[in-house]
């Protein structure tokens, strides 16, 4: 795929929200539209969740998360979006650059009208919650669990401890026991469960997997390989509670105990994020602080469903078009004025298109080198002669002018450029395209 150098929108992460983005900036105008995602494939988190859940509110469906994906993938490909996979962002900056990584680009430098960051969210490891004790195998985030299970095909361990009443913890402890595993329970250091409660009830409940709030891990034991955990229950103020501590045989413990979203490279741009959530500051556009670079889904603040993170990728896609369209319409009513054949310099070096309208356009320059002989000085627009006229020389001391006629307005609105010339008149012949304007 070759990469244009700038696009109208250009999304970080096609995951639902980078999706939807996507497919909405493009159904609202925007032309060229770029999606970047440093896995080897679209469809982000989705493509590891295989339990049903998703779609309900939006296809009132109950579908897997891959094919809640494949029909957003779909419509993406039907609408013209490009998707670049397998490529790493590296920065963005506040004027919507941006620089990335790709095994098949290369070092990839674009320029976006507009950027929506997709990225997401990620979980939290042992060392941010800071588990005390040994640090053998066997201790994973319950997302990393659930793509060896579901995607790569590998068992993590045969009997768990689950950390968090996270969504996704309480739905690998139902994975898992579909493969024969065993939970012995799930952990909460909360009062209450913080994932969904048809979670806890079709994968808990259902199961026989008991949860117990107010309780954590106090250490994890075992050399090579995770033994047992020690858990204890905690106070109001998650102080442990002397005499209750408890050995819980395992060989695996899963962490699932909160998600927080991805933003190093919202940062890095200059974009405000909340301490509250950990994403950025957003207007009722999905605007950041930042003009031109608006952010949706978890990378905004973890969602509960799926389609919510979707309802956020439309707005936020929608918005970014209309702000490209903008910008791109603002772009084409300027027309840089070049420096051409013996001329040093033009003043002004951009002309407004509708500035004709209102009279002429007096044109500035010097000249490089002195021609003592009778001269044209002549704007043209490619091979096309806008207009010109005679003078019976041209010094690098003498400023030389030149008027845009009003009659010229037509021709400046199908210019891309403007070069202005100052050439011999006897070494010229007639322009071929002259523009009567």
């Amino acid at each position: 795929m070759a990469l244009k150098p700038i696009y109208d929108v250009v999304v970080l992460g096609s995951g639902p929200a980078g999706l939807a983005a996507a497919i909405q900036a493009k159904k609202s105008g925007a032309e060229d539209v770029l999606i970047i995602e440093r896995d080897v494939e679209p469809g982000g988190i989705l493509l590891q969740c295989i339990h049903n859940g998703f779609g309900v509110e939006l296809f009132k469906q109950d579908l897997p998360g891959p094919a809640y994906a494949q029909r957003f993938i779909d419509e993406a490909f039907a609408l013209g979006v490009e998707v670049l996979v397998d490529t790493m962002v590296l920065e963005i900056t506040p004027g919507r650059r941006v620089y990335a990584t790709s095994k098949r680009a290369g070092f990839v430098d674009l320029q976006a009208r507009a950027i929506v960051l997709a990225m997401g969210c990620r979980e939290r490891t042992r060392a941010q919650i800071r588990l005390p004790g040994a640090r053998p195998v066997g201790v994973y985030t319950a997302g990393m669990a659930q793509r060896w299970v579901n995607v790569e095909g590998y068992m993590p361990g045969k009997r768990f401890v689950i950390l968090g009443s996270g969504d996704i913890g309480m739905i690998m402890a139902r994975r898992l026991t579909f493969e024969g595993a065993k939970v012995e329970r799930v952990l909460e250091v909360m009062p209450f469960l913080t994932g969904l409660t048809r979670n806890y009830v079709q994968c808990l409940l259902d199961y026989d997997i008991p949860l117990q709030l107010r309780h954590t891990v106090k250490r994890i034991i075992g050399n090579r390989r995770v033994e047992a955990v020690e858990s204890v229950a905690v106070d109001e103020r998650w102080a442990p509670i002397p005499g209750t501590e408890e050995i819980i045989p395992c060989d695996t413990l899963l962490l699932s105990v909160g998600l927080i979203p991805e933003n190093e490279l919202s940062r890095k741009a200059g974009v405000r994020l909340d301490p509250v959530t950990g994403g950025p500051f957003v207007d009722d556009s999905f605007q950041t602080n930042i003009p031109g670079i608006f952010a949706a889904g978890n990378t905004v603040h973890v969602y509960d469903l799926v389609d919510w993170v979707t309802e956020a990728g439309f707005k936020a896609g929608q918005s970014a078009a209309r702000f490209a369209i903008a910008e791109r319409q603002k772009n084409m009513r300027w027309v840089p004025l070049r420096a051409g054949e013996n001329v040093r310099y033009v003043v002004p070096h951009t002309l407004d298109r509708e500035s004709l309208a209102q009279g002429a356009i007096k044109l500035q320059m010097r000249v490089k080198q002195p021609l003592e002989e009778p001269v044209w000085i002549e704007a043209r627009d490619g091979e096309t002669l806008i207009t010109r006229r005679g003078e019976p020389y041209a010094r690098p001391g003498e400023m030389v002018t030149l008027n845009l006629p009003q009659k010229a307005y037509d021709a400046v609105q199908k210019a891309s450029s403007i070069t202005v010339n100052v050439v011999g008149r006897s070494g010229t012949a007639p322009a071929s395209k002259e523009s009567r304007g």
